[in-house]
């Protein structure tokens, strides 16, 4: 579906969300070091898990009132909060204050995110949803090369000014949507008022999360799936605190009299930069090229290569070491998204595949409600030791893997002969 063919919804999106995007890249790398800075390295590790639970619960919340009053209107609700917030972050009064500021631009981020995704469900038929979302994804990322690089600087030297940019941007952005994007809705039956109560709803969703994880494969899989994701994601919570603490200013290359040197937090940019290249650069190439490979042997893969990647990190100062080993790292996270979807999606009984991906999210919200633990531990342990545990955690999936995949039922295999699961 070519871009110029779009609704007109979709592009003015794709804009404001590319840009957004830029943006948050350029702060939130960094929050854990600003908030360990201020506030202590136990307090940030542990103030840190409030996004997981936030995006568990915010997610919920805002499909349900996106399918009772509209995408537009969440939308709008979603992108205001947000740019109310970075408003207050940017007056920045206390760290705390700071603190409250960004919890509502997650809660604003987790009610936009559910009315975005169905807006795009609305407009595009399911032949060309795949690419939409594709291109969306390759936007968003393009931000996340920048904007690490680009914030290394500006959010410790010119963070209100930073923070002011994202709260105009917001702003401008939300009133894009209010004049320019229209309702996508399709009508619907009216449902009783008993079936509209919020707390119906989350009672539901529990119910059906509970009768899901009573399937042992898909319990372990899960459990899999938290443990990795501790592993992988330590790139914006320890990672960054190790750079900033350990990793020295140095000279990067030299020519003749002329040379780049970096401070500890532009190596921790440079290395979230880095990071974001390779994802638009690497997906779809290291996606085809182990597309031979069985879900498992995949899986197993990236648990090893995510945990012995951050493993190394504890041995060196370098920034080149640094830059290579983010290289592993990022392989090992580029595997794991599709195979992960892939598994789901051939797993799922077929009249409950959507519950299942609901579900299949929770290793994503665990692992970064458990992941800020290694902040914590930070205060009394040494980094080769933080490193060592979160290589175990990589470890731990991978072996959770391969039993996931010796008590498959029979019917699953017979589904995929052609690979060796």
């Amino acid at each position: 579906m070519k871009w110029l063919s779009w609704d007109i919804n979709l592009k003015t999106r794709l804009i404001g969300e590319t840009l957004f995007n830029m943006l948050f890249w350029m702060y939130f790398p960094f929050l854990t070091i600003y908030f360990s800075d201020e506030l202590g390295v136990v307090e940030a590790g542990i103030i840190m898990t409030a996004p997981s639970i936030i995006s568990i619960f915010g997610g919920m919340i805002g499909g349900y009132i996106t399918d009772q009053f509209g995408r537009r209107k969440i939308m709008v609700i979603g992108a205001f909060m947000q740019a109310t917030f970075f408003a207050l972050f940017a007056l920045s009064f206390s760290p705390w204050f700071d603190y409250v500021a960004f919890i509502g631009i997650s809660l604003g981020k987790s009610f936009y995110r559910p009315a975005s995704t169905a807006m795009v469900a609305d407009l595009v038929p399911d032949e060309e949803r795949r690419s939409v979302f594709a291109t969306f994804a390759s936007a968003n990322n393009l931000g996340a090369i920048l904007g690490p690089i680009i914030g290394a600087v500006l959010f410790f030297q010119y963070r209100s000014e930073l923070l002011w940019a994202c709260t105009v941007v917001t702003l401008l952005y939300s009133i894009a949507i209010l004049y320019i994007i229209r309702e996508t809705m399709p009508e619907h039956e009216e449902e009783d008022e008993e079936s509209k109560t919020l707390l119906l709803l989350v009672k539901q969703q529990f119910v059906n999360y509970c009768e899901i994880l009573k399937d042992r494969v898909f319990f372990f899989y899960i459990l899999g799936g938290i443990f990795i994701s501790v592993s992988i994601m330590q790139l914006d919570l320890y990672l960054a605190v190790y750079v900033r603490n350990f990793v020295p200013a140095q000279e990067l290359f030299s020519i003749g009299e002329w040379s780049v040197a970096l401070s500890s937090e532009e190596v921790f940019g440079w290395m979230i930069g880095l990071n974001g290249l390779l994802f638009v650069l690497c997906v779809i190439p290291v996606t085809k090229m182990l597309d031979s490979w069985s879900d498992r042997n995949s899986l197993i893969l990236s648990a090893c290569l995510s945990g012995i990647g951050m493993f190394l990190v504890g041995f060196t100062t370098s920034a080149w070491l640094l830059f290579g080993i983010t290289v592993i790292l990022t392989i090992g996270e580029i595997i794991h998204g599709p195979v992960v979807q892939n598994f789901v999606s051939k797993y799922a009984p077929k009249n409950a595949r959507g519950q299942y991906m609901g579900a299949a999210d929770l290793q994503y919200s665990l692992g970064r409600l458990i992941a800020p633990l290694t902040v914590v531990l930070s205060a009394s342990l040494s980094p080769v030791l933080i490193f060592g545990f979160i290589m175990v955690c990589a470890l731990i999936s991978a072996i959770i893997y391969v039993f996931v995949f010796k008590i498959l039922p029979e019917n699953y295999t017979a589904n995929n002969k052609n690979r060796d699961f």
